[in-house]
Formats: C-alpha cells, sequence, structure tokens
C-alpha cells in the first residue's frame, strides 16, 4: 500500500480501535472498525491501534480483513498485545505468535513499570519482569516488526520507585523499543508533574519518549502537551477523547493545538480540514451524539450569541475567534436569542441569505420580535428554519402555503392496551377550503398525517419531507401542569435538514406550531 508518510521525527499514535473502544457504551463491529480506521487514514494519523488479535477474536478477524481491505495512504496499522507471559520463552507464547503473524508491521506492547503492579497484579518477581520485556521486544524485532513499548501506570510507579521505572523504560529501549510510552493509566496526573517526569526520565534513559494519557483529571490533553513539550515526540490519543471511564487525549484537541497554536506540522498538508468531518462521522459510526461543545469541532465551538460579540465580530471575525473555523473544517454561526441584538440579527440574516442592513427599520422591528418570542418560550438557537420564516415574513416575502382555519385530535386507547389517535384539519388551500383526516400511534403523529393529506395534491413534492427527530421541553410555570411547553422538529428532504420550534400551553399545541413551519419551509425550499 503506497503511503504518504510524514518523516519519522513525531507520531501521531490513534488508539481510537483499541483503548477508546473501551468506552462504555461502544461496542465496535469490525466492519464499524474498517470504517474508522478508513476515516483515521484520511485525517493523516501516523499510526492506527487496530486491537489486540490472539486476545479478542473481533479483533483477530480485523487484523485477517485489513490485509485486503485496507488500503492506507497516511496511517500504519498497529497491534496492541501484552509481554510473554512468565515461564515461556517469547517464541513459543501464543500471544506474541499473534502479534507477530497479525500482518501489522509495528506491535505495540503493554508492559508493567509500577514495582507494585508486577509483584501483586503480575505476580512474577520485578527481574522477571523486565526479562519479559527485553525477550519480547527483541523477538519481534528479528521477526522484523517495529516495537513501541507502553508502560502501564508509569507516573504512578515512578512516584513511588522512579529507579524501577526508569530501569523498565531503559530495558525496553536496550532490546530495541522504538519508542517508550509513559502511560498515565490512572489519569491522575497534572501537566507541571507530567513535564518534570518526562523531562528527568528522558535525561536518565536517552530513550524516545511517547506520551499516552487519560482525562480522569481533566488535564489529558495538557498533560500530552506538556510532555512533548518536556521531549516526547510521539502522542496517543483517541478519536473525540473516547476511552475508558472519563475517556482519552482528545485527538482533535491535541493535534490542532500541535499544528495551529505550537505552528508544528504534524499531519500531511491539507489533512487538517477534514478534522470537524471525521470527527462528526466517527461518532455516528460509534453511535455516540457528536459533542456539541467540543473544542475546534462542537457546532458550538464557532457559535457567537452575545450581541456585544456580533458587533465585534462585524468588524473583524477574529475579536472573539481563537483561529479561523475553516481550518479545522467547522463554521462560524450567529445565535440568535434574547441576548441578542441588532449585529446577532444581521449576521445570522446574512449567513440564511437574507439582508437585513439596508433598512434599519425592519431590523429594529425583527429585534423586539424576537425578543418577543424568546419570552414566551422560544428558542431560536437551534432552530434556524423558523427564524429563516420570521426574517421573510418581516421582509414582506411570501411564506405562507396555506392557512390553518383549526385542527382536533382525539385518542383513543382499547381494552388490550393498544392506543390510537385521530387528526382532524381545516385548511385553505390557494382559495380553496380543505379538511382531512389522518390517523397516527400518537397525537403529534396523527396530526402530521392529516396535514399532509389535506396538502398532498397541491404540493407533490411534501412527500419528500419527513420527521426525523422529536424533542420536547417543559419550561419554567407555576405548576406542572400549568407550564409551557417547547417543542423542537427537526426535519429533512434528502438533501439537507432544517429545525423548527413552536411554543404552547401543552404539547399538541406547541407541536402542531414546530409541524405547521416544517412543512413550510419544506415548501419554501422547494418552492425557490
Amino acid at each position: 500500500m503506497a503511503q504518504t508518510q510524514l518523516d519519522d521525527s513525531f507520531h501521531v499514535f490513534d488508539t481510537t480501535l483499541r483503548d477508546g473502544a473501551q468506552r462504555e457504551g461502544i461496542n465496535l463491529t469490525v466492519g464499524d472498525k474498517l470504517a474508522i480506521a478508513r476515516l483515521l487514514d484520511e485525517f493523516g494519523v501516523g499510526f492506527i491501534e487496530g486491537g489486540w488479535p490472539g486476545a479478542n477474536p473481533k479483533d483477530t478477524e480485523f487484523f485477517q480483513r485489513a490485509q485486503t481491505e485496507l488500503s492506507l495512504r497516511h496511517a500504519q496499522l498497529t497491534a496492541f498485545g501484552a509481554t510473554r507471559r512468565a515461564g515461556l520463552r517469547a517464541d513459543e507464547d501464543p500471544q506474541v505468535t499473534a502479534l507477530r503473524d497479525s500482518g501489522a508491521s509495528v506491535v505495540t506492547l503493554v508492559a508493567k513499570s509500577d514495582e507494585r503492579h508486577v509483584e501483586l497484579a503480575l505476580r512474577v518477581s520485578l527481574t522477571e519482569n523486565l526479562a519479559m520485556i527485553a525477550d519480547t521486544v527483541a523477538h519481534l524485532r528479528s521477526m522484523g516488526q517495529r516495537v513501541f513499548v507502553d508502560c502501564e501506570h508509569f507516573f504512578d510507579g515512578y512516584r513511588h520507585s522512579p529507579d524501577y521505572a526508569v530501569q523498565v523504560v531503559r530495558t525496553a529501549a536496550e532490546a530495541g523499543a522504538d519508542v517508550v510510552v509513559l502511560c498515565d493509566t490512572n489519569g491522575g496526573m497534572l501537566p507541571d508533574d507530567v513535564a518534570r517526569i518526562v523531562a528527568e526520565v528522558g535525561a536518565r534513559t536517552g530513550a524516545r519518549l511517547g506520551m499516552h494519557a487519560q482525562d480522569d483529571t481533566g488535564c489529558a490533553v495538557a498533560n500530552s502537551l506538556a510532555a512533548i513539550d518536556a521531549g516526547a515526540t510521539h502522542v496517543q490519543c483517541t478519536a473525540n477523547g473516547y476511552g475508558e471511564r472519563v475517556g482519552n487525549a482528545n485527538l482533535f484537541s491535541v493535534v490542532p493545538a500541535l499544528q495551529l497554536k505550537r505552528g508544528r506540522q504534524v499531519l500531511p498538508e491539507g489533512c487538517l480540514a477534514e478534522m470537524s468531518r471525521v470527527s462528526q462521522a466517527i461518532a455516528e459510526l460509534v453511535n455516540i451524539a457528536p459533542a456539541t461543545h467540543q473544542p475546534y469541532v462542537g457546532i458550538s465551538a464557532f457559535a457567537h450569541k452575545a450581541g456585544l460579540h456580533a458587533s465585534a465580530i462585524k468588524v473583524d471575525p477574529d475579536l472573539y475567534q481563537h483561529t479561523d473555523p475553516e481550518l479545522v473544517g467547522n463554521d462560524m454561526r450567529m445565535l440568535v436569542s434574547d441576548m441578542a441584538g441588532r449585529a446577532s440579527l444581521e449576521l445570522k440574516a446574512r449567513e440564511l441569505g437574507l439582508d437585513l442592513g439596508s433598512d434599519r427599520t425592519v431590523l429594529g422591528t425583527v429585534v423586539d420580535r424576537v425578543k418577543e418570542l424568546e419570552q414566551q418560550g422560544y428558542s431560536f438557537e437551534a432552530a434556524d428554519a423558523s427564524l429563516e420564516l420570521l426574517l421573510r415574513r418581516e421582509l414582506g416575502e411570501s411564506v405562507c402555503y396555506f392557512e390553518p382555519e383549526s385542527w382536533r385530535v382525539i385518542a383513543e386507547r382499547n381494552a388490550d392496551g393498544t392506543t390510537l389517535s385521530e387528526a382532524t384539519v381545516k385548511l385553505r388551500v390557494k382559495g380553496e377550503r380543505v379538511i382531512a383526516t389522518g390517523e397516527g400511534n400518537g397525537p403529534v403523529h396523527a396530526l402530521d398525517q392529516a396535514l399532509r393529506s389535506a396538502l398532498a395534491g397541491v404540493f407533490p413534492q411534501l412527500a419528500l419531507v419527513e420527521l426525523v427527530d422529536y424533542k420536547v421541553r417543559i419550561l419554567e410555570g407555576s405548576s406542572g401542569t400549568d407550564a409551557v411547553t417547547r417543542v423542537l422538529i427537526d426535519s429533512t428532504d434528502g438533501r439537507r435538514e432544517w429545525t423548527t420550534v413552536g411554543v404552547g400551553e401543552n404539547v399538541i399545541d406547541a407541536s402542531w406550531i414546530a409541524l405547521e413551519q416544517a412543512i413550510s419551509y419544506g415548501l419554501h425550499q422547494h418552492g425557490r
């Protein structure tokens, strides 16, 4: 497979498929792992740790299929495993044999570096542990494979017994390991201690060092950067920070910090701009909603809400942004809320393709209207479609395709426990009065069916529009039954998605408003 790697002086090592997959709620198929590996390669990482062949049947299958189904341009596939077992030679240990036969050109070995773990968990002597490391590294090197060694619990071990921890690093390096990775396995370290220890170990051993940071103190990214500043030239991360407990150092925070803040080219040219796309695609594959407030790649990473910010952004976006969002494949967004001023709405309208700046009276009216609706419980931050319809109406544009006269819903529960809802809507469409009914498994579904039935004959393009998500929130009120209800509806026509919002005294009333706007926006998009 043809590869276009950077030079070997710095490694971006991804362990999403191994360490990241240990996150609660993630259960990857072999197909998922292959798809994620392709995405990581597109992002330009240097190494992709695929799992533990020989110990996990799914990982064994992954490495077998990877030989024919993966064609990597930038990354090298890496197999993970342990040092030989006590009492066996490396060449007769079946797990070491599985690493050797995996087809991976690089092997990462986990080794104990905390003497307490050696004696209490591994239950071997300190001397035997060193022999297990040296023998396994030397054997795999003799078979032509490159070897990295992960020193598990290194920082805890170093604080307890620094001499033994350093001896583990020195043993691995002298046996032929290209990189010895210092692991903050429990995630309890802070950046200043990481920097000090990495510098000390580097000075004492002369080994090439790497860093693997868990995020239990919320410092995994900072710890990784501190280790690099102290001399580490290999950093292990996971996509979106996935990992056991609270996760690992986030690949999509460490890499842009190095490239955009440190000026260090660690990815092939042009790959950084793929970051937001790759982040979201991996989130879809692991079936975890993308983190909206994730640095760099989150949908809110470059979203601006305060009116003061918007006024400054009109002059220069960099006044309230730490970097250009396009560099990481993201976009700047303007949020409209009761905190918004004229500048926020003007910029948001421009984002939607509308010009409010030429008429200050209209702009003032729109600002007042938005703030009035927000006070009633509306939220336009996530409902661009509703906001666009409002702006177009204020600009005198016709976005009314039907006029609701009335609607009603009847819910019926049968003796066998099944429920059925029936809705009737009365509309005026192009001057004609239309009455239609619809049935559904709930009131909102029934209303949707009735509304579509009433409009289908006049607007056949409505068949392309479908609801894909529905969210309800009960807002503050004087009592539970008196509270205001807000509904958000996500819709799609197969090409794009849009969100509308409705607010009412009950969930059905709010749903009707959001539903009516969702249909109107869909018709507007197809009528433009």
